[in-house]
């Protein structure tokens, strides 16, 4: 393949490069968990709603596990984003995130189910009913409220794929799954990339 050709099915980073910028900006603003949640998600639901610029290299899925891969972190480590590849039926352990988060669907559908520790003897029970997150659709993480929950591909048939944003450099970030009783087991996830796109090169548009 030719230059030439190489450049014709790159993707329009634009609309990442764009949200980056204004979520930035919104952390440059304020501090309001609520605002935060509230105007992300509005940013988020924006992009989300067109599928025409995460490169194939952050959308592939692994045919045993998830995969999480990180599209940008702040220099400041404020913030995250990272496309989540789900293979048929793949799913997360029950899980926290100990930061916030927004989640946005990009392609396909989730099944999310929120978890709340028992208060008598601190086993993790269902809390409410399992929801599903469509294409387009966007949900915060509100640690306030409980970050407890377990995700999975809505298809048995075809791939999903998500975009979080998360309130620091979530790979990085101590976090935990959990058993039924309750019982924690730390974890870092980590990424499954070693490369980033590259949001700066403007030579195209020039």
């Amino acid at each position: 393949m030719n230059a030439f050709a190489q450049i014709a099915v790159t993707p329009d980073l634009s609309p990442l490069r764009r949200f980056v910028g204004d979520f930035a900006a919104l952390l440059d603003e304020t501090d309001d968990l609520g605002a935060i949640l509230e105007r992300g998600g509005t940013l988020l639901a924006r992009l989300v709603e067109r599928d025409d610029w995460l490169p194939d290299d952050y959308a592939q899925p692994h045919p045993e596990r998830y995969q999480q891969y990180l599209l940008h972190c702040d220099s400041a480590e404020r913030f995250s984003v990272v496309s989540f590849v789900w293979g048929p039926g793949q799913a997360t352990p029950i899980h926290d995130h100990r930061v916030w988060g927004l989640v946005g669907v990009l392609r396909g559908a989730e099944k999310v189910q929120s978890f709340r520790h028992r208060e008598h003897d601190g086993a993790l029970v269902q809390h409410g009913a399992t929801r599903d997150l469509l294409e387009a659709e966007v949900e915060p993480i509100d640690p306030r409220e409980g970050d407890i929950h377990r995700v999975e591909n809505a298809f048995a048939d075809r791939t999903s794929i998500s975009i979080h944003i998360y309130g620091g450099n979530i790979g990085a970030v101590e976090r935990a799954t959990y058993r039924a009783s309750g019982e924690e087991r730390p974890f870092i996830s980590g990424y499954a990339n070693t490369t980033l796109p590259n949001l700066w090169d403007l030579s195209r548009k020039a």
